[in-house]
């Protein structure tokens, strides 16, 4: 169980170390390759230069020579055309065969990656993109093949290396960089994102080639290379979590809503993992729940009880057994057998358990909020709570309701005043509060609030691009998704993934398998790694853009069976998934480039890297159960899928990799559920319960802990779902769907201006002409008097 994890020293970010992503691009079976690009290159360079090597020349020397390399470029013939691009990679690759370690390898990568774009090289490669895109005949070529290995894809998977290498250097961004980096950086985002001569974002190229190659027109595409590069285009076009989060200050500040309490990454990065206390007696369970001989007790002895834990349990939280028969400890023991036997014995709480603040301070003031040492997040409320807590109140008090008003507060008691202020203190208004409001209003008044002023930022254009095709791309993505995580069995009619990494010839002893075993795994992790970053990143960006944006592909990710589909994935050991060790650290470029290959034995591919967990694993993890609050979180119909997709057992199994931040969105998604649960769930999980209370952000007046709330009462789920569904599609339709002959256009009132347009008509109009002037108008009797009535 969770014991034997220790707790796993991991930093969050937008993405690994650099050298880390570079040799994720190339698979081992491509390690051939690199030899032939060196090969390629010095062909091409002797005949070019005499006697000097590529880092010898000075910089026009080099400039001129790319230049040469981009005319050579513009050949009919397929082969020469591919010995040059090799050649390209090569130089993009750090011309390794000049370096001496690793560290001037990547150094002479990003020069060189620099160079060839201010060259001009990235918009030649796209050109030759477009042409292998379209090349029906590679298409119909591995159509008809019975298996598609690496050969069929060689022209695509070079031109992709060199335009990723591209895009992953100049997007890295280091102090040391000279000016005219930066200045060609600016330059090359600006690029990607907006529609250069005509053509669409270079993003939505990659969707399409995602949906291509998912239709199975196009089976050869290097799938994983695609998702790569998808992935870090959307990051350096529209930035990555720290970008993220200095737009949303900007936002907030521009909307007048107060700044930011915390920045959540910083406050989980704090955050230490829940460890097991050493001994088998619970903290959290001797804590929070008194001998059951106590509570039997007097009842001066039982109030005394119940206000030491509303000391305790600060915000508004109550005695979890308050409501519940106390049970026995026989009992209690019983009711957890179920759920060890699932998943092993957890422990969440923390070896310091909860101290509340001592009494001396006083009454909280309304300027500064004094939060317990104890809990990591300020606690939030929404305008909606405070209303319902309003409405409850003067229902209870006065008999009646004053709607949105959360002002009058006459005839309500005094601590009901106290609570009001308190609730206001924690009021918490939304970026998407704020676009809700101001979608409804032009829903109401179109003409009166005339045309939405819409930027035309990186984010908007390619929501735009992206909008009619928008379920195609998310059933693309999942079914790719689907394929490559490790719970799915092979069927005949899933698609195939491995084209960019199995060999022309399969492996004939048992080292080869191995190695190609080792290879195909890491090729899975990757493609799932790259899917749950780039999903993530489209929703975080598109929430902030508009909330509708985010809405609709949230909802097109639902109906494609996202939720299922990652609860499936998380239905495996996840501990022996993080620390999975698929990878040959001696095959890993850069090092491969430099260092003569020891002699790869069994022992040593079964031995793997030293590492203690998987980076790219626990990255895709943690992105998945981000993904899945994101869908999740306050829409109950989603969360009811959880409830019937039985997820709490899978999550609380993954809550033994002891690493805060995945612990933290593993008890998140425990939460939202808990009312639904039912009560002996909550009995038997207490320690999960307390991780919950001590860990996640506390929302007052949120029954999350034993579901008195209405909002765990039966509900109409299908109407939740439909009525967004009209929102979306109301706000798509007046944003984006622009009709000429709107019912707002002017009308022409004037007779002869009408009658004077020429109207285009039928070319055998002129044939019938006379009997449609009999029929229509001569045989028609006209009441001249009702006319001038009626008008």
């Amino acid at each position: 169980g969770s014991v034997d994890c220790p707790t796993l020293e991991f930093e969050y970010g937008d993405a690994d170390g650099h050298a880390a992503e570079l040799s994720e691009l190339y698979s081992y079976t491509e390690n051939l390759e690199f030899t032939t690009n060196r090969r390629c290159f010095e062909e091409d360079f002797k005949t070019q230069v005499q006697g000097k090597e590529w880092l010898e020349l000075e910089e026009d020397a080099q400039k001129t020579y790319v230049m040469g390399l981009l005319d050579r470029l513009e050949v009919v013939s397929r082969e020469r055309r591919l010995k040059v691009a090799r050649a390209v990679l090569y130089l993009a690759q750090g011309t390794f065969g000049e370096c001496d370690s690793e560290v001037d390898v990547l150094h002479w990568s990003r020069y060189n990656c620099f160079l060839l774009y201010q060259m001009g090289t990235f918009s030649a490669f796209l050109e030759l993109l477009h042409v292998e895109i379209d090349n029906s005949q590679a298409c119909s070529s591995a159509l008809r093949k019975p298996a598609v290995s690496i050969a069929d894809s060689t022209e695509l998977r070079v031109l992709l290396s060199v335009m990723y290498l591209m895009v992953e250097n100049i997007r890295l961004e280091r102090e040391t960089d000279p000016y005219g980096w930066r200045t060609a950086r600016e330059t090359f985002r600006t690029e990607l994102s907006f529609s250069m001569h005509n053509e669409e974002p270079f993003a939505l190229l990659l969707f399409s080639m995602v949906t291509k190659f998912c239709s199975g027109l196009a089976p050869h595409f290097p799938i994983k290379k695609v998702l790569l590069l998808l992935w870090k285009v959307v990051m350096f076009t529209l930035g990555g979590f720290e970008h993220l989060q200095a737009l949303k200050i900007k936002k907030r500040a521009e909307l007048g809503l107060p700044p930011l309490a915390e920045d959540s990454i910083q406050v989980v990065k704090s955050m230490r993992a829940a460890s097991p206390p050493s001994y088998t007696l619970d903290l959290g369970e001797s804590q929070l729940a008194p001998p059951p001989s106590k509570l039997r007790g007097r009842r001066g002895s039982r109030r005394q009880l119940l206000t030491k834990q509303d000391s305790l349990d600060i915000y508004n939280e109550r005695d979890l057994f308050k409501t519940e028969d106390p049970a026995t400890e026989e009992e209690e023991e019983s009711a957890g057998d179920g759920e060890r036997t699932l998943d092993g014995e957890l422990d969440l709480l923390e070896q310091d358990p909860l101290v509340p603040p001592p009494p001396s301070q006083g009454p909280l003031s309304a300027e500064r909020v004094a939060f317990p040492k104890g809990l990591p997040w300020a606690p939030k409320v929404r305008q909606k709570d405070i209303e319902h807590f309003l409405e409850m109140s003067r229902n209870k008090f006065i008999g009646f309701t004053l709607g949105q008003d959360t002002d009058t507060l006459v005839g309500l008691p005094r601590p009901i005043h106290e609570s009001v202020k308190t609730l206001k203190q924690h009021k918490y208004v939304s970026i998407a509060d704020v676009q809700i409001k101001n979608e409804e209003e032009l829903e109401k008044c179109p003409m009166s609030l005339g045309e939405e002023v819409v930027p035309e930022t990186p984010c908007e254009i390619l929501y735009q691009g992206m909008l009619y095709s928008l379920p195609q791309y998310m059933i693309a993505l999942l079914k790719i998704l689907l394929a490559a995580a490790p719970t799915s069995k092979a069927k005949t009619d899933s698609i195939n993934i491995l084209a960019d990494v199995l060999p022309e010839e399969m492996p004939i002893t048992v080292l080869q398998s191995m190695k190609l075993g080792i290879d195909v795994n890491r090729h899975k992790e990757i493609i799932v790694k790259s899917i749950a970053a780039l999903l993530l990143l489209l929703l975080k960006h598109f929430k902030l853009n508009h909330i509708y944006q985010f809405e609709y592909v949230s909802q097109h990710l639902v109906f494609a069976n996202c939720i299922p589909l990652i609860l499936k994935f998380f239905n495996q050991n996840i501990l022996s998934y993080i620390t999975a060790k698929n990878s040959i650290s001696v095959l890993d470029y850069p090092g491969c480039t430099i260092q003569d290959l020891p002699e790869l034995t069994t022992e040593s591919l079964e031995a793997g890297d030293n590492n203690q967990f998987c980076w790219r694993n626990l990255f895709s993890c943690i992105n998945l159960l981000r993904l899945l609050n994101k869908l999740t979180k306050w829409k109950h119909s989603r969360t009811m899928m959880l409830v019937v997709f039985k997820s709490a057992p899978i999550l609380k199994r993954a809550l033994k990799v002891k690493q805060a931040m995945l612990q933290l969105y593993v008890l998140k998604l425990l939460k939202i559920q808990t009312k639904y649960l039912g009560r002996q769930w909550r009995k038997s999980n207490m320690k999960t319960m307390s991780a919950i209370y001590q860990k996640v952000r506390h929302r007052m007046n949120d029954d999350w802990a034993y579901g008195n709330d209405i909002d765990a009462r039966p509900w109409d789920f299908q109407a939740e779902e439909c009525t967004l569904r009209a929102n979306i599609e109301a706000f798509n339709s007046r944003r984006y769907d622009k009709p000429q002959d709107s019912e707002f256009s002017p009308v022409d009132n004037c007779l002869q201006s009408v009658l004077g347009q020429r109207l285009d008509l039928p070319e055998d109009f002129h044939y019938s002409y006379e009997l449609w002037l009999e029929r229509e108008v001569f045989s028609q009797p006209i009441c001249w008097e009702e006319l001038l009535q009626n008008h």
